[in-house]
């Protein structure tokens, strides 16, 4: 709104701060995803980055929070309000982080421990049962002295 802006004049004079951040340079990231032609590449990758940007986005989550609590306004917050909205935010980024991650599991989990193919099972003729182990012999095994 152009009143904050006016309101906020003086503020943002002591107060300089970057806008915007300068975006990181993901082109290495992009070109090893196309290059990629297995689960374990892909993983590679996945992982590089979310290594990669994990430390800053959890700045983010901090800062969302803190600024949840300002002026204590996050006291019996209604539903929808700022303060919910805020912890909503970070806790949305810190889930698309864990499910970017549980992503990878499940593609290397697809990859290296497929599932059974159950039509297969069905359709295999059973195999005979092993036979039992012969029983020992009865009586004493060593003779009483």
């Amino acid at each position: 709104m152009r009143w904050a802006r006016r309101d906020s004049e003086r503020f943002r004079a002591e107060h300089a701060l970057p806008q915007p951040f300068p975006a990181p340079d993901l082109a290495p990231f992009t070109e090893a995803l196309h290059a990629a032609d297995t689960p374990a590449e892909f993983s590679y990758v996945l992982n590089s980055l979310l290594d990669a940007v994990e430390p800053f986005l959890n700045e983010v989550i901090n800062h969302l929070s803190e600024s949840r609590t300002w002026k204590n306004r996050h006291r019996n917050a209604e539903p929808g309000s700022p303060p919910i909205l805020l912890r909503d935010a970070a806790s949305r980024i810190a889930t698309g982080i864990a499910m970017a991650a549980h992503a990878d599991l499940d593609i290397l989990r697809a990859h290296y421990d497929p599932p059974p193919d159950l039509e297969a099972l069905r359709t295999a003729r059973p195999t005979p049962p092993a036979a039992p182990p012969p029983s020992p012999p009865s009586g004493p095994r060593h003779p009483r002295r």
